[in-house]
């Protein structure tokens, strides 16, 4: 097994090293390092999220900074705020040991002034957001002209969420004769056009499949129809009473909305959303790394550069548009060598894209059913009981009283004191579990296949979605995905299932499940999408024999608690 020495480094920066606790290189770490040491080729990296690429860019290039140059000599590049952050704190841990070395980190949402007082002081490694970085150099307080690595962290994601143009004009100020590093978990189209556009001949390592999952995460889903979507959810947390994890949401109205709901009922849970202010985001991680919260409901684009290692789950409330998109979820379980669980709580006419998944990922999913009330109240229990069994007992602090414990609760027999013990713990969850409905659902086609069995006929699209008109099509550049995304942001409360989609080039048509015509056009009518006003209203006529657009078929729209005490369940 190689070792850190082996890969030519420095030994200050072997020093520092050890100082973090490392003691092997993770596989991206062994091939990139002596590959960003040892030559000037621009370089591609392509590996998953947890892999230890800040590493594999950071350490070398701290090695290769002139700490007798005050220039700025290294970029790195960001998609967000936190993982900009995240990286300069490891940065400035690899430069520890070089005391001529100095980082600073730039981004949006923080007082200017003082990123600016901390450019004027010097510094060689830059570290930051697009748009700030830009601003900056812009405002002609951060020069550029120097540069010799320029580092794009997550490159996919900063093209995902817009930032093209900034990233454009940032490279155009840089001198032509550089290094650059580009690390990336996919490798999508606009990702390749840019290293043709600004990588020289580029040298190319790929640890993993390309858009595989995380190998020490196991992945799981639960079929249940949408209106049991949150319960399914709750049960789900109930039944993992260490859990700690990111619940995943297509939208910020959502995030609101479930955490809302799941701190009403008692569990540790705050939001991360694009809604909150940079000190407010602050003040939920900080909760959230301190185990003072159980979950963060959140939004994959407010989750972006999120670094923790210990989470145990990942749970995606919805199923994300695009299928790549789970994979980044799924990897930030698992990390650090420990194993993970991704959850998927997905509807009936899912099934198609759980294989799909299965597909990309060269992972097994595996179905699980939803427990049921008496099974969740027997792990609870147990949990409980375990926890009692393993708790230290102070016998100094707790001798003074036990004198008139015993003496209270001795008219009371070993087996009624156990029952009274449970009680004050569980009355309220025993109660509310106690009646718990099968959230389980059967899966599209094998409602198909038990109808055939019985000879009966299989028409549950017709009899149970609604067909709608609404006056935007192809030349406002709506697809069906499009379509699915307007309609889950606008709709307050509980999201609808999608049938057939008809995009024509002035107007669509399209079917949602029964029970939502109301909502959608009050909550949809008066929304804008592409510089035009939407309006939606209910078709004339039954959509029986039309054939769906798009595709056709089906599609789908859309700290550690010990007892429950705290724990409401109305």
């Amino acid at each position: 097994m190689t070792n850190f020495k082996e890969l030519g480094l420095g030994q200050e920066l072997l020093d520092a090293i050890d100082l973090l606790g490392f003691e092997t290189p993770t596989t991206i770490q062994e091939r990139a390092i002596p590959a960003i040491l040892n030559s000037e080729r621009d370089l591609i990296a392509l590996a998953q999220t947890g892999t230890g690429k800040t590493g594999a860019f950071g350490i070398p290039t701290i090695q290769n900074v002139d700490e007798d140059s005050k220039d700025v000599q290294v970029l790195v590049l960001s998609p967000t705020r936190e993982l900009a952050i995240q990286i300069a704190k490891d940065l400035k841990a690899f430069a520890k040991r070089r005391k001529g070395v100095k980082t600073v980190a730039v981004y949006g949402g923080a007082n200017i002034s003082s990123q600016i007082r901390a450019l004027d002081n010097g510094c060689q490694v830059v570290i930051g957001t697009p748009g700030r970085m830009l601003d900056l150099i812009k405002r002609r307080k951060l020069d550029v002209r120097n540069v010799k690595t320029l580092v794009l962290d997550e490159a996919d994601e900063m093209l995902n969420m817009g930032f093209q143009d900034e990233l454009d004009a940032i490279l155009a100020d840089t001198p032509k004769e550089k290094q650059t590093l580009l690390f990336s978990a996919t490798m999508p189209k606009p990702i390749a056009k840019m290293a043709k556009k600004y990588m020289n001949n580029p040298d190319e390592i790929e640890v993993g499949e390309r858009n595989s999952g995380a190998k020490n995460v196991e992945h799981h889903y639960y079929m249940v129809h949408a209106k049991d979507r949150f319960q399914a959810l709750k049960r789900i947390v109930d039944m993992n009473p260490d859990v700690y994890g990111i619940i995943f949401c297509r939208t910020r109205r959502e995030t609101s909305e479930i955490a809302t709901k799941l701190n009403k009922d008692g569990y540790d849970v705050d939001l991360l959303n694009g809604d909150l202010s940079q000190a407010q985001r602050d003040d939920v991680m900080n909760r959230f790394r301190t185990k003072e919260l159980q979950l963060l409901v959140a939004t994959d684009v407010a989750a972006r550069g999120l670094d923790v290692d210990s989470l145990t789950h990942v749970i995606n409330y919805n199923l994300p548009d695009d299928l790549e998109v789970y994979i980044h979820r799924s990897g930030r379980t698992g990390r650090a060598g420990k194993e993970g669980v991704s959850i998927s709580i997905v509807h009936t006419r899912e099934g198609r894209r759980i294989k799909d998944l299965e597909r990309m990922s060269g992972k097994n999913f595996i179905k699980k059913e939803v427990p049921s009330g008496e099974e969740i109240c027997a792990i609870r229990m147990m949990d409980l009981i375990d926890t009692v069994k393993e708790t230290k007992v102070n016998e100094e602090q707790i001798s003074k009283f036990l004198p008139e414990a015993m003496e209270k609760l001795a008219d009371m027999e070993r087996e009624e004191l156990i029952k009274h013990f449970l009680s004050v713990e569980f009355n309220q969850f025993l109660d509310y579990y106690k009646d718990a409905n099968d959230l389980n659902a059967k899966s599209r086609d094998q409602g198909r296949r038990n109808d055939n069995r019985k000879g009966g006929r299989n028409n549950h699209s017709d009899n149970n979605f609604d067909r709608y008109f609404i006056n935007i099509g192809r030349r406002d550049k709506l697809n069906p995905v499009r379509l699915m995304g307007l309609l889950n942001e606008q709709l307050n409360g509980s999201k609808p299932d999608f049938g057939k989609i008809d995009i024509q080039n002035n107007f669509s048509f399209f079917e949602v499940e029964q029970g939502f015509g109301q909502s959608l056009i009050n909550d949809v009518s008066g929304a804008s999408f592409e510089g035009r006003t939407v309006s939606v209203e209910a078709a004339q006529g039954s959509s029986k024999g039309r054939s769906g657009g798009g595709g056709g078929g089906k599609r789908r729209g859309g700290g550690k608690r010990k007892g429950n005490r705290s724990r409401k369940y109305n």
